[in-house]
């Protein structure tokens, strides 16, 4: 084992660990152990127990919290850094971020990124390799502002990457845990093959999200599906219902979509309300959920939204159908007008089936008349031209 460098200002007590993800209580305090080096052979048996340990936990959970807990602890008993991390590749922005971090100065690196090459952690990454630096002052990669950002000194650093197959999902770094006698190359070794661990558990943890989102996401235009309304209506009645909120349904129909499809082909169909989908996306607030009900109906949900609120939403979302030139960039301007219909809670209904039942109705009403306008339950179709006028 690795001798400990001097001074114990990194030292961590329990209860000090701050992970880098949105909830904080996913990865609670662990012990921190700070034993002084074991026998070989009582270390042997401690690297087999880990193995059998991350193993276990691979094959009972697809949890990726229980995996990355366990590789919490045993980094921590078994190379005792001062500060260590866990850096994930954001691979559209091509920068690494701090998923979890152990240490003095972990509540520091929770807004900090380092594109890739930069610093020794995205020279890790882009190069896909491990490395040792026992003197950080000589080493040119070095990366100085985020010991600048954490006040503290990094004097030497291991970093490994992250790796499934070919590709580098990030990389762990390890901040002054190496002494006088240089890392120990078994340390290495045992660091490589938690970062291995790693490595599937992020992996397994990502597919089961896609799969996830599959089960709830309509292929054509991304809003989420009919089955995945359902249940977040159910919720949101049992939240407005817990803290007497509004919210409010918005049924939208596509007025004689069938002709869009007998004149340009289904694939432009497709592509025309997948660009509808983006659009209503764009309009909506970050609470807000967008549905694709089923064929060219779409629905929104607008949590803590007045029956007054969403009418005002309606109208806008029909004016902006109306008025928009779709699939342009193809060329085609293709205009369109939309037959709608609101219900809110409680003022309409207070059960999940009347309210749909409402809100479609709603809609059919301005379908199975004049269409191109706005309808809301228990007060019928608005007069054309105050909708016009209220969405300007």
């Amino acid at each position: 084992m690795p001798s400990r460098e001097q001074g114990q200002e990194g030292k961590i007590l329990k209860g000090q660990v701050e992970p880098r993800v949105e909830d904080v209580n996913q990865f609670p305090a662990v012990e921190r152990r700070r034993n002084p080096a074991v026998p070989s052979e009582q270390r042997e048996k401690g690297e087999v127990a880990v193995f059998q340990e991350l193993g276990k936990a691979l094959t009972s959970s697809l949890q990726l919290d229980q995996v990355l807990r366990t590789i919490m602890e045993k980094i921590d008993e078994f190379l005792r850094p001062d500060n260590w991390s866990l850096l994930l590749l954001d691979e559209e922005k091509q920068e690494l971020y701090f998923e979890l971090a152990v240490g003095k100065a972990s509540q520091a690196l929770r807004d900090v990124r380092v594109k890739m090459g930069q610093g020794i952690a995205g020279w890790v990454a882009q190069h896909g390799e491990t490395v040792v630096v026992p003197d950080t002052s000589k080493d040119t990669r070095f990366f100085s502002k985020v010991d600048e950002k954490t006040k503290t000194e990094t004097q030497s650093i291991v970093a490994v990457p992250v790796r499934f197959r070919d590709t580098c999902l990030g990389v762990i770094e390890l901040i002054n845990c190496i002494g006088p006698e240089g890392f120990d190359p078994r340390d290495l070794k045992l660091l490589e093959a938690l970062s291995d661990f790693a490595a599937i558990a992020l992996e397994n943890a990502r597919h089961v999200k896609r799969i996830h989102e599959l089960t709830i996401t309509d292929d054509c235009t991304s809003l989420y599906n009919a089955r995945h309304m359902s249940n977040i209506l159910e919720t949101e009645i049992y939240r407005s219902q817990r803290y007497n909120y509004e919210f409010s349904l918005v049924f939208i129909d596509l007025d004689y979509f069938k002709q869009v499809n007998d004149t340009h082909g289904h694939l432009v169909g497709s592509r025309l309300l997948a660009e509808i989908g983006e659009a209503m996306k764009i309009h909506c607030r970050l609470i807000d959920f967008a549905f694709r009900y089923g064929g060219d109906e779409f629905v929104l949900l607008l949590p803590q939204t007045s029956k007054e609120n969403a009418l005002n939403v309606a109208r806008r979302l029909h004016k902006l159908i109306r008025e928009t030139k779709w699939l342009a960039p193809e060329g085609l301007n293709i205009k369109l007008t939309a037959s709608v219909g609101v219900a809110s809670y409680p003022v309409d209904s207070r059960t999940k089936e009347s309210l749909l039942h409402l809100a479609d109705e709603a809609m059919y009403l301005v379908k199975n008349t004049n269409r191109d306008s706005v309808a809301a339950a228990n007060m019928g179709i608005l007069p054309h031209s105050a909708a016009a006028e209220s969405a300007g």
